[in-house]
């Protein structure tokens, strides 16, 4: 007879089902609500149903977590991978793989160490994309027409701008309202920045010439809107000029990276935008006297080079005196010459009238009497011709000496002014109390009596040389 060796037991059976139910509820009824610290390990960002699977971990264990779909839509922070965070949720099982796991409801940085190190390695990231670069910042606006401010409508920030900027230089303003805290607060100033680079040039509403986006001070958590990625990138894409005014000097965010300018405060940027309106208008003073004043030095320099120019021309009579004894010499020879020159052809005559017969000396007589004629019809034409050429030289120096007369000048309705003695006056220091004088205008003189002495002349710019003297 054989024996059998099977083993009973009293214990119940049950399936794996069963045993993974009891397991379920023993770990959700012992747990509950637990915080868990840990490092973000395996994140890989939502799947395709939305929902997202990373683990927890720390030096001695790791997790396995889930967010489902609807709750990481509404977590302020996203977790990213080696990013230490404290997570909120109920502890439960999976029973396909049997394994236990948290279902996360909420999710923060586990304090400002591991806020700052996020910070520092996004940073790290936008700067390797070059988002950061000082070459692709645009100067701002000297004088804008219209400044365009994103920030709350309700705080101390949109006052303390305004105050300032009417104090400098009052300026047209459009107020983008948005919450400058919270977990909207990224999606609102990204929508404000693109809402005011869309403005058409020729719109309804102008299109503002520079942007200031400003909040006050806080702490990280409160500033964290202004570190979102998204924030930085519509920064970085605005046709805008950007001035990023966000919390106290000591404040820094990411969107102080990306703006064109980073201002310490929010008053500081209104300060920053415009300048002020008084030393504007004491600069625009200045340059123009500086202007009117090289204008007047430049053409004192053309004044003093045409007297220098002047200086250099001869006197009239110098430049008359020499054809003018030429002319006079020629008119006292021609009449000598002329009957010089008659004689010597009478003499030629007669000794060839004495060596000729009576017929030939008639003929040769004739012949020298047609040629006579014919060196006298020359000799005429020659003295005429000769008689026009220096009439026409002395005309023309007489046009150059009237060029450089004094009567010119009168003629140009200037009058001269002479002493008793006849001599030319020229400065009203030289006339005293009843001295006779004698005016000479272009059409005549007139006799004058001074009834005083010399005034002095106002000043009306740079000392200079004066217009200079009518007699060389």
């Amino acid at each position: 007879m054989a024996v059998s060796t099977e083993i009973r037991s009293n214990l119940p059976e049950i399936t794996v089902s069963e045993l993974s139910a009891n397991l379920k509820r023993t770990i959700e009824d012992a747990f509950g609500y637990v915080r868990l610290r840990g490092e973000v390990l395996n994140y890989k960002g939502p799947h395709s149903s939305g929902h997202v699977y990373f683990c927890l971990k720390d030096e001695g264990a790791r997790i396995d977590a889930v967010i489902w779909k609807g709750n990481f839509s509404r977590l302020r922070f996203k977790p990213e991978e080696g990013l230490e965070v404290i997570a909120t949720g109920r502890i439960t099982t999976y029973p396909g793989k049997s394994t236990y796991q948290i279902i996360v409801e909420s999710i923060e940085p586990a304090g400002v160490g591991a806020l700052m190190a996020l910070l520092e390695e996004r940073r790290k990231k936008l700067a390797a994309e070059g988002l950061f670069d000082e070459a692709r910042k645009r100067p701002l606006p000297y004088l804008p027409r219209v400044v365009g401010i994103v920030t709350s409508p309700t705080g101390a920030v949109i006052r303390d701008i305004l105050h300032r900027l009417n104090d400098r230089f009052p300026r047209n303003v459009l107020l983008w309202s948005v919450r400058v805290q919270g977990d909207s607060c990224a999606a609102e100033v990204t929508a404000a920045i693109e809402g005011f680079n869309a403005l058409g040039p020729n719109g309804r509403i102008p299109t503002p010439d520079v942007l200031v986006v400003a909040r006050g001070g806080g702490s990280l958590e409160d500033l964290w809107g202004f570190n979102e990625e998204i924030v930085v990138r519509a920064a970085v894409a605005s046709r805008i000029p950007l001035v990023s005014a966000i919390g106290h000097e000591t404040d820094f965010t990411l969107l102080d990276f990306a703006a064109d300018r980073r201002a310490p405060t929010p008053t500081a940027a209104a300060e920053m935008i415009v300048p002020v309106r008084a030393e504007l208008v004491v600069a625009t003073g200045n340059f123009a006297a500086r202007l009117v004043g090289s204008a007047a030095r430049f053409f004192e320099r053309l004044r003093s080079e045409v007297r220098g120019l002047a200086r250099g021309i001869p006197v009239a009579d110098a430049l008359l005196a020499l054809p003018r004894q030429r002319l006079d010499a020629a008119h006292a020879r021609l009449p000598r010459a002329l009957r010089a020159n008659a004689h010597a052809h009478r003499v030629e005559f007669t000794r060839l009238a004495a060596h000729h017969r009576p017929l030939a000396l008639r003929t040769r007589l004739a012949q020298a009497g047609e040629r006579a004629k014919t060196l006298a019809g020359r000799m005429a034409r020659a003295f005429t011709n000769a008689s026009k050429q220096r009439h026409a030289r002395f005309a023309s120096a007489g046009q150059l000496l009237d060029a450089f007369s004094y009567h010119g000048v009168l003629e140009r309705g200037f009058a001269l002014v002479r002493d008793a003695a006849g001599k030319p006056l020229r400065s009203a220091k030289a006339v005293s109390q009843n001295d006779v004088l004698d005016i000479e205008f272009a059409d005549g003189r007139v006799p004058a009596v001074a009834t005083g002495g010399a005034a002095k002349r106002p000043r009306r710019g740079p000392k200079s040389g004066g217009q200079g003297s009518l007699f060389g």
